[in-house]
């Protein structure tokens, strides 16, 4: 009953908290009321596809519908042009009792503009509806004419019609040539505060004050405000924000303003124009009252929402979350209600944000560019939100489940049946002998009672490398026994297989140890017993790390390992799905032997015959203790060389098992494990993303850059919740750091930053093994010297080139749209945050050319836990 309850509880508030936050975002605006007709808008009856600039014009039946549209809507219809069909708009007009206040457009085309001039003095002269010309628009505004040119040609049309002659120009202009005010009969001025980056409250105070400033400038002379408006959508331009509901409260209000002051007007514009895309951005695309097939986009009376299908949106968002929320309740019971609080709303806000990025197109007139962005957006979001659930769901379980399993006894280990014989592989190539002889020392000192080392050589040129290992085996007695095999295929997978081969046919466990290896005494006395049970397949202890303490590099990169160890192998062990390693690790022989030994097509070996182990049903143990310590790379490429080997025979494994990881495939893993595995790899696939990201927002930006009239700035809509998943990708791993892994909040840092380095490389290993097939087998470089400044430089070149075409891009962008631009400062923001994993790659590698000793003087409770160990425990998982 209790559990009911608290279910029942946790999906009410998160179910009451989506829809509460998704009325918060879209609760309706109230604006003016308007019931009247409009007295005029500014027509231009382009439809898709139709483009001025590429001599693509409407119809005269497509103008004769749009005019049919806005009758009784509106008064009187503005045109720009008395050519190219638009001469025949008056005409048009006169069925539907518009009154048109007719245009001449006016450019540097001297033929063309006398077209224009005859057909505008014709039209006035036969139409009657025409109650005014306007002679060229924003003529002087793009310099296309001077000052004196345009008066000529006012002065022409003046002396052939008896209507009120006059040009259209933004109000400065007006100020700065009152010669042009003398020769017109009215003001005809454009008005638009967004193009001046006034905000959307102080926008009707602004046409106001400058409407006063001409009336005071120029006394008696009637005023028309020619264009006035406010685009729907685009990008926001100093304190101007285009929306739906700001262009609703604009324009209503500016039509309650108009009729109390008795303003002429006309409203910019009536239907939107695609084809201004490409001299204003997106922005330009989205003035109008109605949209391109058009619909009107607002109500003129009553409450107005941005988005007004929200709440069909809301409710779908809440439907497709409340099954997946009430299964984990129900199931994961024996987490505390915190956790379950915190995940279940992941849940939603991680459908929440997918079905507001589905709904976009309709949400938000993005235009034939953004459609494109948000194809591309949309499966990456979908990926990405996948990594937030699965991150999430693990910092769920390690910090608020009640008890992690502990399976095995002490009771059940301590008993005194007779223990398997071992034999321990040691598969060597090119190592440093004096490194290997340490191996073989501390193996030689195990404190058990029957056990054998093989020593496998493969591929190493120089027999001055192997043989001294070969006489330090010799001098260590019968148990330990070497072989040195040339050239040989299949990497380490074919030493192991070859070492199988010779193994002792007493010998019930084989262990393998990796070369740089000081193991503990009590390695195999505490893990061997596990082999009791018949279906333990292999029992797994953590890697460890010695001789990193005074070294800031090898600080970092150690606690970035421990973190795999201490929070990702200990939740996947919760479910028998862990991944081996292939070192510090026993497996049962007859378990490798019955599923065909090591896979030598396959750089990570080790993690692939752990799942092949699993498929046949065997079960694994983690032992969360160290058993014994290597060393860590000792540069930065020997850092990179190693993670991408893991990542490219992860994908390796993942493109031979994929079948096998499908939920419905018939086989021996169970659901769990399915998960584990395809879930633990994706993390990596999003920083393949990333790579792929960063290098289109370069091009991006050098489209926004060098052609902007071709490229606009993404929407925020797409950017804002990326930049989110990188904030919460970050607090993840902090989180759990402080709680699982037992190091100081500067070596938690350190660790962040050595992780975040390794994004690129992993990156190229998640790319090119999924385009490739086969990589050369990289071995881990150990005992390396120091590199200098420019070889630290070149560890990092691939980095740094991105680091600084990221940075460079901010920096355009910032240069050409300036600083207070707010669309310039997110974009810039986004390529800022983009390139922190090349930051970090820097700044691992300079701690790697510049090594700086570590403080030994922490303060004294962040010593003790640095010093403290992790505690044991064991961990199993039925299959």
């Amino acid at each position: 009953m209790i559990k009911r309850k608290s279910t029942l509880f946790l999906v009410l508030l998160v179910v009451f908290a989506n829809l509460g936050l998704w009325a918060a975002i879209n609760w309706p605006a109230q604006a003016p009321a308007w019931s009247g007709p409009i007295k005029g808008v500014s027509f231009s009856p382009y439809r898709p596809g139709q483009d001025p600039q590429a001599g693509r014009y409407p119809g005269v039946e497509e103008m004769d519908a749009d005019l049919a549209r806005v009758a009784g809507m509106v008064r009187k219809v503005r045109t720009y042009s008395s050519i190219d069909g638009f001469e025949n708009i008056p005409r048009l007009a006169e069925k539907y009792d518009l009154a048109v206040t007719a245009g001449a457009w006016l450019d540097k085309r001297g033929e063309r503009n006398e077209r224009e001039i005859v057909n505008l003095i014709r039209n006035a002269r036969t139409y009657r509806n025409i109650d005014r010309v306007i002679v060229g628009n924003e003529s002087v505004l793009r310099a296309d004419l001077t000052v004196p040119e345009l008066i000529r040609y006012l002065r022409q049309v003046k002396r052939a019609v008896n209507v009120p002659v006059s040009t259209a120009e933004p109000w400065h202009v007006w100020h700065d040539h009152p010669e042009l005010a003398r020769e017109v009969d009215y003001i005809a001025v454009h008005i638009l505060p967004y193009w001046e980056g006034v905000p959307r409250a102080d926008a009707l105070d602004h046409v106001m004050m400058r409407y006063r400033d001409l009336r005071r400038a120029f006394p008696g002379k009637p005023i028309l405000i020619a264009e006035v408006g406010w685009p729907s959508a685009g990008h926001r331009f100093g304190g101007a924000e285009p929306s739906r509901v700001d262009q609703a409260e604009f324009v209503r209000g500016f039509l309650n303003l108009a009729a109390r002051e008795r303003l002429d007007y006309f409203v910019m514009e009536v239907f939107d124009q695609g084809w201004k895309r490409g001299l204003e951005g997106e922005v330009g695309a989205h003035w109008g009252l109605l949209d391109v097939e058009r619909e009107q986009k607002f109500p003129f009376t009553g409450p107005v929402a941005e988005y007004p299908h929200w709440q069909f949106q809301a409710l779908l968002a809440t439907l497709l979350a409340l099954l997946p929320m009430i299964w984990f309740l129900w199931r994961w019971h024996n987490i505390a209600n915190a956790g379950r609080l915190v995940f279940t709303l992941l849940i939603q806000v991680a459908v929440s944000l997918l079905i507001w990025t589905l709904f976009m197109p309709a949400n938000i007139e993005i235009g034939k560019l953004g459609l494109l962005i948000w194809g591309v957006l949309l499966p990456a979001q979908l990926a990405l939100m996948l990594v937030v659930l699965i991150n999430g769901f693990e910092l769920t379980e390690l910090l608020w489940r009640k008890r992690l399993k502990l399976r095995f006894p002490d009771s059940e280990l301590r008993r005194t049946e007779k223990l398997p014989m071992v034999s321990l592989h040691l598969a060597i190539y090119n190592e440093p002998p004096e490194l290997v002889i340490q191996t073989l020392d501390s193996l030689a000192a195990l404190n058990y009672p029957d056990f054998e080392v093989l020593v496998i050589d493969n591929n190493t040129r120089d027999a001055a490398v192997w043989l001294p290992v070969k006489a330090h085996c010799e001098r260590l007695g019968p148990r330990f026994r070497f072989f040195t095999l040339g050239q040989w295929k299949g990497f380490k997978a074919g030493a192991l297989n070859f070492a199988l081969g010779q193994t002792d046919p007493r010998a019930e466990v084989i262990g393998v140890v990796d070369s740089d290896y000081e193991v503990r005494s009590d390695w195999l006395r505490r893990l061997a017993p596990y082999f009791r049970r018949p279906q333990v397949g292999f029992v797994q202890a953590p890697q460890d790390h010695r001789a990193w303490e005074l070294d800031r590099f090898k600080e970092m990169i150690n606690w970035e390992y421990a973190g795999f160890f201490h929070i990702g192998m200990v939740h996947r062990a919760q479910r028998n799905a862990i991944i081996q390693h292939g070192t510090m690790t026993l497996i049962r022989r007859r378990a490798l032997e019955r599923v065909g030994g090591w896979s030598e097509w396959c750089i990570c070996e080790d993690a692939e015959l752990g799942l092949r182990l699993m498929q046949d049903g065997y079960e694994s143990v983690y032992v969360n203790e160290p058993f014994g310590k290597g060393l860590t790379p000792d540069s930065f490429t020997g850092y990179k060389k190693q993670r991408f080997r893991w990542v490219y025979g992860a994908v390796q494994i993942l493109k031979s098992h994929w079948h096998e990881l499908l939920p419905w495939h018939e086989g021996g893993l169970t659901l769990a494990q399915r998960y584990h595995f395809a879930a633990g790899w994706l993390p990596w696939f999003g920083d393949g993303l990333h790579l792929v990201f960063s290098t289109l927002a370069l091009a991006w930006t050098a489209g926004l850059v060098l052609l902007p009239r071709y490229f606009d700035f993404p929407l925020a809509a797409f950017l804002v919740p990326t930049l989110g998943m990188f904030a919460f990708k970050v607090l993840h791993s902090l989180w759990l750091y402080a709680a699982r892994v037992r190091c100081s909040r500067r070596q938690r840092l350190g660790a962040a930053v050595a992780g975040m380095a390794l994004t690129h490389t992993i990156a190229r290993g998640v790319i090119k093994g999924l385009l490739t097939n086969n990589a050369p087998f990289f071995r881990t470089p150990k005992s390396e010297d120091k590199p200098a400044l420019m070889a630290g430089l070149a560890m990092a070149a691939e980095e740094l080139t991105m680091l600084g075409l990221l940075w460079g891009g901010c920096i355009a962008v910032l240069a050409v749209y300036g600083p207070n631009h707010p669309e310039a400062l997110l974009w810039a923001t986004v390529l800022a945050v983009q390139s922190l994993p090349y930051v970090a790659a820097l700044a691992l590698s300079m701690a790697n050319a510049f090594p700086a000793q570590v403080p030994i003087g922490l303060p004294a409770p962040e010593a003790r836990k640095a010093r403290a160990p992790m505690p044991a425990t064991i961990t199993r998982t039925t299959a």
